[in-house]
């Protein structure tokens, strides 16, 4: 990987974080050199945050990824993308999505 595409990665990976902390999530970034040692950002309870800035994603091969490393960290994978003048996309299996999505309406039905 180049120098020029690891500087785009650790962007995007401080760019996502701040959304997130935008939004009150307690986002910490594990380090865009760790080469899958730590995740990309953690503070999602539940999610594995897998994170790619790039023009041309191969979504499949990230997804892998992403899965590959959330079976070792937990949470369901989740692939958080964009590429320049885009918005940020994320992309989950449907499956763990409506188990998330489950949980979110079973919480809604408990509140009085």
């Amino acid at each position: 990987m180049s120098r020029a595409s690891q500087r785009k990665g650790a962007a995007g990976e401080r760019e996502l974080a701040a959304i997130l902390r935008g939004r009150g999530y307690d986002i910490e970034r594990g380090g865009s050199l760790s080469y899958g040692e730590v995740p990309d950002l953690v503070g999602l309870p539940g999610v594995h945050i897998e994170v790619k800035r790039v023009e041309r994603l191969n979504v499949p091969e990230a997804m892998d990824q992403a899965t590959r490393d959330a079976d070792r960290f937990g949470g369901f994978p989740a692939l958080f993308h964009r590429r320049s003048r885009s918005p940020w996309l994320v992309t989950m299996r449907l499956a763990d999505w409506l188990e998330l999505y489950q949980a979110f309406e079973d919480k809604e039905r408990a509140v009085p």
